[in-house]
């Protein structure tokens, strides 16, 4: 009789709960799959990651105390086998490429069909990478675009870029830099005006283009 193969350990990271448990339910009918650790935000993840033998971390971005670009970062740092696929309700590009730089081995949205996610997953643990349809879309328009000059910076607003980016908060970003909240907002402002950008995606996209991200 043939040995069936061990079901690929997944982590599971997502600040909502309820959404959480569902990826979980879905994911352990699969009989080749096995959720074996949750987490709500990206230091958690780390914790369990330390803790539990993962093969594969599927990781949302947008999560409190750590974002999930954070913790990929510092998960192929601390585990470089461990494969990391994003799954995220962010589709801009620049999201999509700082992931991809940072080392994840995949991304998807949340608005994926679950066959497709399974075959992601399935591809990423054999040692491949995935990307969606509309993913692979935004990396060949953002290739196709004109390089245009970078604005001049100063040391501090690059410094408050570089956190925003990473998806720090205006709290933390003050803590790390020793500013006051208030201060580090008044440089959001000041960088989304000087950038001509209205949201912090679009300072992703700014950073990433001019390949201006530090490592934190």
């Amino acid at each position: 009789m043939e040995n069936k193969k061990e079901p690929l350990r997944i982590l599971l990271a997502d600040d909502h709960r309820v959404l959480r448990k569902g990826l979980s339910l879905l994911l352990s009918s699969e009989e080749d799959f096995s959720v074996v650790a949750e987490a709500s935000d990206g230091e958690e993840a780390l914790e369990k990651a330390a803790k539990t033998p993962v093969d594969i971390a599927l990781l949302d971005l947008s999560m409190p105390r750590m974002g999930g670009l954070e913790c990929l970062r510092r998960l192929k740092a601390m585990q470089p086998a461990v494969r990391v696929l994003i799954l995220t309700m962010h589709s801009e590009r620049q999201y999509v490429c700082e992931c991809l730089r940072a080392g994840a081995n995949g991304y998807l949205c949340k608005d994926t069909l679950d066959a497709e996610l399974f075959r992601a997953l399935r591809t990423v643990a054999a040692g491949g990478r995935y990307l969606g349809e509309r993913e692979a879309e935004l990396l060949i328009d953002g290739a196709l675009e004109e390089p245009e000059e970078p604005a001049a910076l100063s040391t501090r607003e690059r410094e408050v870029l570089e956190l925003i980016v990473h998806g720090y908060s205006l709290s933390t970003i003050a803590d790390k830099l020793y500013l006051s909240i208030k201060t580090v907002s008044t440089y959001k402002t000041r960088l989304l005006q000087k950038l001509d950008c209205t949201q912090n995606s679009e300072l992703v996209d700014y950073a990433l283009r001019h390949n201006i991200l530090g490592k934190k």
